[in-house]
């Protein structure tokens, strides 16, 4: 028989369906041993029902099987016609098998299927069988509880819901007795959807969304990159799984509409066409509904879900006796469902009602939409829901239904600024011509340019807003400033810094100094623009002024505040004035901590600035309360932008409480959000902060491929100078260290820092002079590591941040215990290992452990060292940190080693640490530093090996880190100590 193993013999397998897979091949395999069985196949409509009977047929024809197969149709047109298919089909399957006219039809069918099974084996397949006669379904359900003996198996597929009383019994009799295999197909999960799409999760192939190609055993780094990511939440494919349901039909209808998360569930997609070619099986139940359905199903999807009897009577015309009955009959071809409280319907699945709609005559569409439009007016009901059939209606000149697309676009703004973008375009089209830009038009413009903003439509919302700039000078000074402020923010988003400075301070110069009391909307919106153009440039010093002077301008009640004032906090903290800052931030959380959920949502960047604040001030809590709360008022559909900076956020949080697999999932939906928004600067911080969790997280030996990516996003978030460049190069001298190339650390920091770093993120700026200083001590330069930690400390006592104290005292321990000064260095590690204890970084409490453990057992002896080195892999392990353990492990081996030679001058304490660290080269490695320890240079060792000069070269690099040598010239004393050392 063919095991699973050769169904992939062709590339392609049944994804997500692993149990489903080894259940077929037990029945084939059992059937090629003389065994039946009667395999009751059930799911939803879509699941995937008639896929697994396909693969069990083509399974079971390639084992030596007869199969015959049946499909079951709506409307049979005679008793017992899928009975009398299945015989005349047997007899074209197998044509030596003569039919007996004795008894009946039932007799017949078992008669010629038991001859069938003794004599070859064989296989029945009966697809869509609740949809057949109730004399078909008796004759089946007989079969079902008496199978002809002997090898033959009886496959149906049914809908449970729909079929009818006496199969299901038969089957849920079968089920008990263990006469019937039941398979239930359910949906198909986030990683299975993943995994249909391929690689970029936008895969659109026709095929059929089960099938998907093995991927080749060479991938490049940024295919393993992209596989080895965590499906986050808000991602395109956990988005495109919630639209679906996980159901295959589903998913295939909205791959071929070209489904856009931005407007779901308004819309399934742009590609109408696509859409109903990849929905034939669901037209085609349309086209089976009597007329009063068909209307009936068509004015449902224009009502939208849920929907009321009446409301569909009262659109439809068909009065509310025809209308029941028509939703009776939706109800029993499942279309439909009831609701279970309120006496409404909606449809079995969302996709159900765009195909229903799109089905529809543009005559019935046309005329639903007004009937319906009037319901709404009628009742007064909200803008949002008007607006959903007054974009149908505009096209006819109806200022009516213009200005509904106004009002449903401002409401729709927070919850789907993509459908609110798409209204306000409509409405402008439709507006009457007119020669000059009035203030209506200017605010349809500026409305359509943030919702665009908020979807991440960058480029499209900043031509519209510089056209609208073009004519300038017929717009009011009120309108002015709120267009060169939307401007301003949409060049800083862009990573336009130059520009964006020279759009604002352009408009600055209108606004009257000192600033009116009570400030103008218009002038406080150009001020928190201008505030974060700077902020983003690293420049905040040069807006501080004017921004503190529109927060006392502003008061205390005008809406502006919050943003102000977190603008405000997050300021200063940059500048590194943090008495100030910290007072604002309590000032201004407070005023969001006031308000309930319904206005707090409304304020995602508010909260996300002042999340920030409080991660750059330590107060670890409120940043994780306020960030998380903003989070859940951003998707990957709305406020895109402000959500990458809360992800960003989010992550750095996660490191230091040691969340590393949330920290991992949290900046790869980041970068998918920022690469896709086209924020380059964004995305490249994100993929520096996943290489630097797999770092923590993954062995030494995915070392350089991580380094790789944290070089990758390191290109991008640089390539435009800003707060973000700033950022990243602290980020990128952290991957560096962590990943054994202090070298590249410390030139990372001088090079782009300044000489004492003083171009780098203020607030942090002690531990970047810490790491500096611990990286000079790798490097055998204890003058200069001095000099570092010294600084470091200068910076710490003046910011006065607690966690930024403690990474430069352990710097200095790491100091004392390079120039031999152990028990000072032993007593400074415990100190700041407890700190970090209870602050509630597992993380830094665990990697203070294992570096001040050597230092501890010359100081105190083994067994204090050996608790600490078990103390810190517990914590590592609580937060799944594979290479502090990995680190925990070699200083274990190291002591150890050191303690078993004490006394004696063989081996020395830095040829035991050599040789606990030489174990990770791989053969190769070790092949090109033997040669290389023996003198030969790298071109000789590169011809000698048959590799290029850059690959030794590369080699070299790794063999330094992972030795932890400073050059060539290290290596035959190293190797020496470990590799040519004779037998003692």
């Amino acid at each position: 028989m063919p095991p699973k193993d050769q169904a992939r013999g062709n590339g392609a397998v049944l994804v997500g369906r692993q149990t489903q897979t080894e259940c077929l091949s037990t029945v084939v395999r059992d059937l090629a041993d003389g065994r039946g069985v009667v395999l009751e196949v059930a799911g939803e409509p879509g699941i995937g029902k008639t896929t697994v009977l396909g693969l069990l047929a083509e399974w079971a024809a390639e084992a030596g099987a007869v199969v015959a197969r049946a499909h079951a149709a709506r409307g049979a047109t005679r008793p017992g016609q899928l009975i009398t298919e299945i015989l005349e089909g047997l007899e074209e399957t197998d044509r030596s098998t003569a039919r007996e006219p004795a008894a009946g039809a039932e007799a017949e069918l078992r008669g010629l299927l038991g001859r069938w099974a003794a004599r070859r084996g064989g296989v029945l397949v009966l697809d869509n069988v609740h949809l057949c006669d109730e004399h078909s379904a008796t004759r089946i359900a007989q079969l079902v509880r008496t199978p002809p003996p002997g090898p033959f198996v009886l496959a149906l597929a049914h809908r449970p819901r729909q079929s009818g009383p006496l199969l299901r019994e038969a089957l849920e009799h079968g089920v008990e007795t263990g006469s019937v295999v039941r398979m239930s197909l359910s949906a198909l999960d986030v990683r299975a959807i993943s995994d249909v799409l391929g690689q970029d999760g936008r895969h659109t192939d026709a095929l059929s969304p089960y099938a998907v190609s093995r991927p080749a055993p060479d991938r490049p780094c940024t295919e393993w990159r992209t596989q080895d990511a965590p499906v986050g939440h808000g991602t395109y494919v956990e988005q495109l799984h919630a639209a679906s349901g996980g159901n295959p039909r589903m998913l295939r209808i909205l791959l071929a509409a070209r489904w856009d998360p931005d407007e779901w569930p308004l819309s399934a997609g742009p590609d109408r066409d696509g859409m109903l070619r990849a929905a034939v099986p669901v037209v085609t139940e349309l086209d089976a509904l009597t007329a009063d359905a068909a209307r009936s199903v068509q004015v449902a999807a224009v009502l939208g879900d849920p929907f009321l009897p009446g409301d569909v009577a009262e659109v439809s015309g068909l009065g509310l006796d025809r209308t029941l009955a028509a939703l009776t009959e939706l109800v029993d071809v499942d279309l439909i469902r009831p609701l279970p409280w309120g006496g409404g319907y909606a449809f079995r699945h969302p996709v159900l009602a765009h195909v229903a709609l799109a089905h529809a005559s543009p005559a019935l569409r046309v005329e639903a939409h007004g009937r319906a439009m009037d319901l709404l007016t009628a009742r007064r009901a909200p803008a949002l829901l008007r607006a959903r059939q007054a974009e149908h209606l505009v096209g006819a000149g109806s200022a009516e239904a213009r200005q509904v697309l106004v009002d449903g676009a401002a409401e729709m703004m927070a919850k789907s600024p993509a459908t609110a973008a798409r209204w306000l375009r409509l409405a402008l089209d439709h507006l009457p011509a007119g020669e000059q830009i009035d203030a209506p038009r200017t605010l349809l413009v500026l409305d359509q340019c943030q919702a665009l903003s908020a979807v991440g439509r960058l480029q499209e919302a900043r031509s519209l807003v510089h056209e609208l700039l073009r004519h300038r000078a017929d717009l009011s000074e009120d309108l002015l400033l709120r267009a060169y402020a939307v401007c301003g923010e949409l060049e800083r988003l862009l990573g336009r810094h130059q520009e964006a400075e020279a759009v604002v301070r352009t408009a600055l110069d209108l606004v009257p100094r000192p600033l009116p009391v009570p400030l103008p909307p218009s002038a406080a919106e150009l001020i928190t623009a201008y505030g974060r153009v700077q902020l983003f440039r690293g420049a905040y010093g040069e807006a501080r002024d004017v921004v503190r002077e529109a927060v006392e301008a502003a008061g205390t009640v005008d809406p502006v505040v919050p943003y102000l004032r977190a603008l405000a906090a997050l300021g200063d903290t940059q500048l590194g004035l943090l008495p100030q800052a910290v007072a604002e931030v309590t000032a201004c959380a407070r005023i969001v901590d006031a308000l309930p959920d319904t206005e707090a949502v409304t304020l995602p960047d508010v909260l996300a600035m002042l999340g920030c604040a409080e991660l750059f001030q330590e107060r670890l809590h409120d940043a994780y309360r306020h960030l998380e709360r903003g989070l859940q008022a951003t998707t990957g559909a709305t406020r895109r932008l402000i959500r990458v900076n809360q992800l960003v956020a989010l992550c750095h949080l996660d490191q230091l409480t040691g969340r590393l697999e949330t920290m991992c999932r949290r900046a790869e939906e980041a970068r998918l959000l920022a690469r896709t928004s086209g924020v380059d600067e964004a995305a490249g911080i994100a993929m520096i902060l996943r290489a630097t969790g797999l770092l923590w997280t993954r062995s030494r030996r995915d070392t350089d491929r991580l380094l790789e990516l944290a070089d990758e996003g390191y290109s991008l978030a640089v390539a435009k100078r800003g707060w973000r460049a700033a950022v990243a190069v602290g980020l990128r001298a952290q991957a560096q260290f962590l990943g054994g190339d202090p070298e590249g650390c410390l030139r990372t920091l001088v090079e782009e820092g300044g000489p004492r770093l003083e171009l780098l993120v203020r607030a942090w700026q002690p531990s970047l002079l810490a790491l500096a200083g611990v990286a000079a001590l790798r490097c055998k330069d204890i003058d200069a590591a001095r000099d570092w930690v010294e600084a470091g400390e200068a910076a710490a006592a003046q910011l006065g941040l607690p966690l930024q104290l403690h990474h430069v005292r352990r710097a200095r321990a790491e100091l004392h215990a390079a120039e031999g000064e152990h028990a000072p260095a032993a007593e400074l590690f415990f100190e700041v290992a407890e700190s970090f204890r209870r602050a509630g970084l597992p993380l830094e409490h665990a990697w203070t452990l294992v570096t001040g453990a050597p230092s501890v057992h010359a100081a105190h002896g083994m067994q204090q060292a050996l608790e600490w080195l078990d103390t810190a892999g517990k914590a590592a392990r609580s937060c799944g940190a594979q290479r502090v353990i990995e680190e925990a492990a070699r200083i274990r081996t190291l002591l150890t080693a050191s303690c078993a030679t004490a006394g004696s001058s063989v081996e020395t304490m830095q040829e035991a640490n050599v040789r606990a660290t030489v174990a990770l080269l791989t053969e190769r490695e070790r092949e090109i530093a033997e040669l290389a320890a023996g003198g030969k240079r790298t071109k000789e060792i590169a011809e000698e090996l048959f590799v290029s000069s850059r690959t030794v070269e590369a080699h070299l690099g790794r063999i330094y880190r992972k030795l932890d040598i400073p050059s060539r010239a290290a290596l035959p004393r190293a190797l020496g100590a470990v590799v040519h050392r004779p037998p003692v």
